[in-house]
């Protein structure tokens, strides 16, 4: 029994060893006849190439034939020159087509070589011709890049074609003809001249000169230092070092006339910068012929706080003209949190309700169906920062198909803990825009220099690593790199049809405000409260007989109320309300003290309605300034002056200019400007710069590689490894749990658990 299985198992070893010499066997076959095809198709195709040539002559001798009919004796001089070319052109054709040639070239192909033919006699004999007043010294290699998989055949041979009496006879009777008929018209006003050079560059488009080869001196020392001190900015910026002032000449024009330096020195060598080891250039392509743009925020509705407000004001009119699909992302908050953050209690049992509530509210305010999507994302409330961190990767919620173009509202709240996929290589274009003044919120707590010293690098690390740009709604906010400052925001369309009515009650006679002054706002000491208080009390005999009413809500509403108390302020405190209430129409000023507001959108309403508007001489009121109602003051005195002016005096209707840069489709109009999304909406690439230099187009981007492009990816990278971190996550100040969604945030949003959605594998 033992020999029989003995046996069987030597048959099948053996039946396999043949079976794999004989598939061995086929491949080498298989292998061989598929080199010996490969060669023919060479042979082949150089021969055609040969042929090709030969039918472009005969097409420009017949393209040069009219198709109609002309007098004999024109026609005749014609012909007879076309007769003694045929010859000719029979004669190059056997010369071009040798068979010592065809046999030189077998002889020396190769499987990994280049193909080389030299054509200098070709190409010095018709160039010389075309271009009788320029001698060029040219090598005349063509290069024929007609093979796939690298494998290539290189044939080179001086002198190979003699002295090429077939083009030397061409060019004799070019000159010939043309020296015969140079006066007279042949046809129709068509000269000779016309059909000669035609006939040469026709001639110029088969011997195409190369392209110029002309040197490009290389960089010298000081190009080479002044770009390597430019290219240090992100690492001066990252360290919040201050660079000298700019020169008088204009420093962007010196940047580029040095990029495209480099970049031409570059392009020389035949270099191409592909991207590093931080970059994606596998960018979101656009083919439904409509862009997408993602607006990513840090609260919602009802939360009436102005990166709810205002990012759900820009989707609708971003979306209204229709260009460009818009989705509009916000947080979700479970039940127990929404307790916490909502007014009057309001809750919602899911992402639609929310969603019900968000669009009827708006609905009510811009008069029109607002077409774009609103999605959410996980969220938690911080009590310590009262504001809402986002829970796990915020960017996975954008699908891929989307992710086009991103704004991030508030780009450092959004990022302090981002653990996921860089926005800027999910997305072809980021733009940040900053509502809020953390650093100066900060100052007033505990430890507050030691602690706004840390968020003023974190904040410059996380911008600088996930954002293309930045903008700022005014100067009150922190100095960011790659930032501009524009106020992007508007107000609500409620609020200037408020004003017309005032401006028409004004006309017909009647008395459009019978209050005086009143303060709206969050009641938190921060928002302006505590310098309002300062101020009152220190001039409460100079504005004796001067009411005040206070409408607001918050967290230190009691300590507020029991400070003006104390002091015997004449202050009236009431619920917080919309501003766009009825029973706030009829005041006639609005007082504004706060130095912690970026860009108070109360300011903008107040002025929009018609009202005298007293805030501080600050940064974030910059932008009201042209408002011939709006009154700054230095000074506390100044902010006595200023109450008195507005009591005695009746506040100006606006211009329909003034009404319109308060409008939101003005500041779409100044968004799309400073953020550079019209180019990007035009389909232009994201920081390319083209420039011509001797006839070539030299593109900056793709020339040179960017060292700030480096930085940032380094950034990025080193962000991502310290906030997945769960110890370092916690000593900064981070929700415990955030790095991840919890199960009850998948059971309100239908998510999968997070080590489902984003498997860990090891042992």
């Amino acid at each position: 029994m033992d020999n029989q299985t003995q046996s069987a198992a030597a048959a099948v070893s053996n039946s396999s060893a043949f079976s794999f010499i004989s598939k061995g066997w086929r491949e080498v076959r298989d292998s061989a006849d598929a080199d010996l095809q490969l060669m023919k198709n060479r042979a082949h195709s150089f021969k055609n190439l040969a042929a090709s040539f030969d039918r472009e002559i005969e097409n420009f001798i017949h393209s040069a034939t009219p198709a109609f009919s002309v007098p004999v004796i024109r026609q005749s001089s014609e012909i007879d020159f076309m007769k003694k070319l045929q010859p000719k052109i029979s004669e190059f054709r056997r010369v071009y087509l040798a068979p010592e040639i065809s046999r030189k070239v077998m002889e020396k192909w190769g499987t990994r070589a280049n193909l080389w033919i030299d054509l200098s006699r070709i190409r010095s004999a018709i160039v010389a011709e075309v271009y009788e007043t320029e001698e060029e010294d040219m090598d005349g290699i063509i290069e024929l890049n007609k093979f796939t998989k690298g494998r290539r055949a290189r044939f080179r041979e001086e002198g190979q074609f003699g002295d090429w009496e077939p083009i030397r006879a061409l060019k004799t009777k070019l000159r010939e003809f043309e020296k015969k008929n140079s006066s007279v018209e042949i046809f129709g006003g068509f000269k000779n001249s016309e059909f000669v050079e035609k006939v040469k560059s026709s001639l110029k488009a088969i011997c195409k000169e190369p392209q110029e080869s002309k040197e490009v001196p290389p960089l010298d020392v000081t190009e080479l230092l002044a770009y390597l001190v430019r290219q240090s900015g992100p690492f001066l910026d990252q360290l919040g070092v201050r660079r000298g002032e700019p020169p008088a000449v204009d420093p962007d024009k010196i940047n580029d006339e040095l990029d495209f330096r480099i970049a031409s020195v570059l392009q020389s060598t035949g270099h191409c910068y592909e991207g590093g080891f931080w970059t994606d250039f596998m960018k979101h392509d656009v083919s439904d012929g409509k862009r997408h743009v993602a607006i990513v925020t840090t609260a919602s509705l009802p939360w009436m706080t102005g990166t709810a407000v205002n990012p759900l004001f820009r989707a609708a009119y971003l979306a209204k003209s229709a260009k460009q699909k818009v989705t509009l992302l916000v947080p979700w908050l479970c039940r127990s949190d929404q307790e916490l953050v909502y007014p009057n209690y309001l809750t919602f049992g899911s992402p639609e309700e929310q969603e019900n509530y968000i669009r009827n509210w708006l609905e009510e305010r811009i008069g029109f169906k607002a077409d774009f999507k609103i999605s959410f994302y996980p969220g938690k409330f911080s009590k310590e920062r009262r504001s809402i961190i986002p829970a796990g990767d915020t960017s996975q919620f954008i699908p891929s198909k989307d992710a086009d173009i991103a704004i991030l509202e508030e780009p450092e709240h959004l990022n302090w803990y981002h653990h996921g996929k860089r926005w800027t290589e999910k997305f072809n274009h980021v733009v940040g825009v900053v509502h809020t003044n953390y650093l100066e919120y900060i100052k007033r707590e505990k430890n507050g220099a030691l602690q706004a010293f840390l968020v003023k690098h974190i904040n410059n690390w996380v911008t600088r690593a996930y954002c293309h740009k930045v903008l700022r709604l005014s100067a009150a906010t922190q100095d960011l790199p790659k930032s501009v400052i524009c106020n992007v925001h508007g107000v609500n369309p409620k609020f200037l049809k408020i004003g017309e009515k005032v401006a028409e009650e004004r006309e017909l006679g009647q008395q459009a405000f019978s209050k005086g002054a009143y303060f709206l706002g969050k009641m938190v000491w921060a928002k302006g409260y505590k310098e309002l208080i300062d101020l009152l009390a220190k001039h409460k005999n100079d504005l004796d007989g001067f009411k005040l009413d206070v409408y607001g809500n918050g967290e230190d509403a009691h300590e507020v109320q029991s400070t003006a108390k104390r002091l015997d302020l004449n202050v009236n405190f009431l619920k917080g309300r919309d501003h766009a209430d009825d029973s706030l129409h009829g005041y006639k000023i609005f007082i504004n003290p706060s130095v912690s507001d970026v860009l108070c959108t109360a300011t903008a309403e107040a002025l929009a309605m018609g009202k005298f508007v007293v805030c501080a001489d600050h940064p974030s009121n910059e932008f009201f300034r042209s408002f011939p109602n709006c009154l700054t003051y230095s000074t506390s005195e100044d902010f006595v002056a200023k109450v008195k002016e507005a009591l005695a005096n009746e506040p100006q209707p606006l211009t329909p200019e003034q009404r319109y840069n308060l409008s939101w489709e003005a500041a779409i109009q100044r968004f799309v400007e400073y953020s550079e999304l019209d180019r990007v909406l035009n389909n232009e690439q994201y920081g390319a710069k083209l420039r011509k230099s001797n006839g070539k187009i030299i593109a900056k981007s793709v020339s040179m590689p960017s060292l700030s492009e480096m930085v940032d990816g380094g950034l990025a990278f080193a962000h991502y490894c310290l906030t997945g971190n769960e110890f370092l996550r916690l000593c900064t100040g981070a929700i415990p749990g955030t790095r991840d969604y919890d199960k009850q945030h998948c059971k309100d949003l239908h998510l999968l658990p997070p080590r489902v959605e984003n498997p860990f594998y090891g042992w």
